[in-house]
């Protein structure tokens, strides 16, 4: 057949497109994804106590071949509490608030700092003051509110009270996603994808990264989350959270179908691994080499999540230490035990997202309901790692994306009033891992709107959790077009102030 009338083989056209310059390379470092693969499968290197081996730089699947600097943690536990807590109830109390009830701000200090649009056109901005007590807790007589969160206070000689946070972010999607990444915008790698990529795993048989989401019961309804905030940005997929969930199977599709039974699933599995590895072969591309390695931890995953779930093995007291809503799925009570389950598996970023502390209005009703829900299993977690010896290479973060205002978010009433977004001075606690116990640090003036001691910004704090990990923040980068991307971006100071 003459070769103008033979029907074009796009099949054959693609391959030989394919075979370009890029191409070449590709398959040229097809056997670098190999071995990759192989020291996913064969990670308990890592898992105890690992420790690279050659130079600063990361391998080429990510890993770091040796540490930059001595481990203090081996795992994090980020409880981030979405929405914004308001420090001026729980963390930093500031008597003359109640004292002014009701005057000006501006009478006080000079407002130079930005405000958002909900407040913006209001005409006055009243003084509110807390309506719930402070005391002094431990030995360490670490003032915090006892009314509202009095198990977390009596956490206050294992905990470092950091006061003068700051951020950049005034409203809520950004603020958040700049604690998560580094970055107001989407599209970024998240901080436990990050110890993803330059640590590795220590577990063959779950997730590296997991991230658990729970509603409060101060706004329930409030401001969304979305599945990037744990997502991998410009990294490679492998190194995404996976998220557990509160219905259902704790991960999607973890059961076989119908009529599948193991043996035909793992016969299945080498089948079509056989098959992706000829893919990957031929175009080097790494996300089949990440399908590859998901493939087979949901397979591991099938035993192992199953047994992580099953709180049936947990003595009565542990499970009463939580809080009666430790058994409901989806809770914040139940997700911290599952942390603490997690971090004795040696997973390696844990991060809880609690919803509901946007308390704009009504917060006299609002706030006590989010209290109540993580109070008591924030300092059972923290108390369950301590009597399992895990403290002390954990690092235990709580905090949200901004503080609140001193001043009334429209009307001041005393029993609707609440406060608008605050950046510029709110409160974060930190515990374990070789951070200074028992201490406060940084302070905010009388009114709770400028810091007036040790500022430390987001930057500053990822700074700091990736120094405790055993990684200098601005050695471990990711080329992304053209330039080399880190957490920090090009900033970001360890607080070495807080480190024993």
């Amino acid at each position: 057949m003459p070769a103008e009338n033979q029907k074009p083989n796009h099949v054959a056209d693609e391959s030989r497109l394919m075979l370009t310059r890029r191409h070449f390379f590709g398959r040229t470092a097809s056997g670098v994804g190999t071995a990759a693969l192989a020291s996913m499968l064969g990670s308990e290197a890592w898992g105890a106590e690992a420790t690279p081996s050659a130079s600063n730089s990361p391998a080429p699947n990510g890993v770091l071949k040796q540490y930059h600097t001595p481990p203090k943690a081996k795992r994090v536990i980020y409880l981030f509490q979405s929405g914004a807590p308001s420090q001026q109830e729980l963390f930093d109390s500031k008597p003359l608030l109640r004292e002014h009830e009701g005057k000006e701000l501006r009478d006080f200090v000079d407002m130079n700092q930005r405000v958002t649009g909900m407040t913006a056109g209001q005409s006055k901005f009243p003084l509110a003051g807390a309506r719930w007590k402070f005391e002094k807790f431990g030995e360490a007589g670490i003032e915090m509110c006892s009314e509202l969160i009095p198990h977390i206070g009596s956490l206050a000689d294992d905990m470092c009270l950091i006061r003068s946070m700051q951020t950049e972010a005034i409203n809520h999607d950004p603020a958040i996603t700049f604690f998560q990444t580094g970055h107001q915008l989407a599209g970024r790698p998240s901080i436990g994808s990050w110890m993803h990529y330059g640590l590795g795993s220590m577990n063959d048989n779950l997730p590296t990264f997991i991230a658990m989401v729970s509603r409060g019961t101060g706004r329930p309804n409030c401001q969304p989350l979305y599945d990037r905030l744990w997502g991998s940005g410009f990294l490679p997929s492998t190194y995404a959270g996976v998220k557990l969930m509160s219905i259902g199977d704790p991960v999607l599709y973890l059961s076989n179908p119908a009529g599948l039974d193991a043996t035909a699933r793992r016969r299945m599995l080498d089948d079509l691994a056989k098959l992706n590895e000829e893919k990957l072969d031929e175009f080097g591309d790494p996300e089949i080499h990440t399908r590859i390695q998901q493939y087979e931890l949901a397979y591991r995953m099938q035993t192992s999540v199953p047994e992580l779930t099953d709180f049936s093995d947990e003595p009565q007291h542990v499970l009463d230490s939580y809080g009666p809503d430790v058994m409901k799925r989806g809770t914040y009570a139940n997700n911290c035990l599952l942390a603490r389950r997690l971090a004795e598996r040696d997973v390696r970023f844990i991060q809880l997202f609690h919803m509901g502390w946007d308390q704009h209005f009504t917060m006299p009703k609002q706030l006590p309901g989010q209290c109540r829900d993580t109070d008591q299993p924030t300092a059972a977690l923290v108390n369950d790692l301590k009597r399992l010896g895990l403290l002390e290479d954990t690092l235990v973060v709580w905090g949200g994306e901004f503080g609140r205002t001193s001043y009334c978010q429209g009307a001041l009433n005393a029993e609707t009033y609440g406060r608008d977004h605050h950046p510029r001075c709110f409160s974060l606690w930190m515990a374990g891992a070789g951070i200074r116990p028992g201490m406060t640090y940084g302070a905010t003036d009388e009114f709770c709107y400028n810091i007036t001691e040790n500022p430390v910004h987001v930057h500053d704090l990822h700074a700091t959790i990736m120094q405790q990990m055993g990684i200098d923040h601005e050695k471990l980068t990711f080329r992304f077009q053209g330039r080399y991307f880190r957490l920090t971006d090009v900033h970001g100071h360890v607080v070495n102030d807080i480190l024993t």
